[in-house]
């Protein structure tokens, strides 16, 4: 998914199994955020970060979305356990990941080994993705700043 693409209306299942659709979104810009697993350190502090200035980011115009390949049970607890008022999405079978190209080989400590690549998709109210937040960019511990300050 480039700049300028348009994101697929069928996003894939929340965390209770409910079918998310681009077309939940309308009128807002959404944030589309991936994340490599739940219940890690970064993806904690970035799902904090978002949650914290939810507010905010409604009051911009926002929508927040997240999705990783971890299953919907886990999605419930990383929910529960962070008190998250946003849905995440279970890509079990990795078709967003791939359809994004978010999912590739990592390396960690000289290990190679397949995930997520941490990435935010700003998709508009026309549902274009108008910004793209890549892995190096991201601050996980600020990126509601991210988000709003680059608009």
């Amino acid at each position: 998914m480039e700049i300028g693409d348009k994101a697929p209306e069928i996003l894939g299942k929340d965390e209770n199994g409910n079918e998310i659709r681009l077309s939940d979104f309308k009128g807002k810009k959404l944030v589309l955020y991936f994340y490599p697993k739940d219940m890690t350190s970064g993806c904690t502090a970035q799902a904090c970060n978002l949650r914290d200035n939810l507010p905010e980011l409604e009051a911009a115009g926002y929508a927040v979305l997240g999705a990783s390949v971890d299953s919907a049970d886990s999605h419930k607890k990383f929910i529960a356990k962070n008190e998250l008022p946003f849905h995440l999405i279970a890509d079990t079978d990795k078709a967003l990941v791939e359809q994004f190209g978010v999912w590739g080989e990592k390396s960690m400590y000289g290990r190679k080994y397949f995930g997520t690549f941490r990435t935010t998709f700003i998709i508009n109210e026309d549902g274009i993705v108008e910004r793209i937040i890549g892995p190096k960019k991201i601050k996980t511990k600020d990126h509601t700043r991210q988000i709003l300050s680059e608009q």
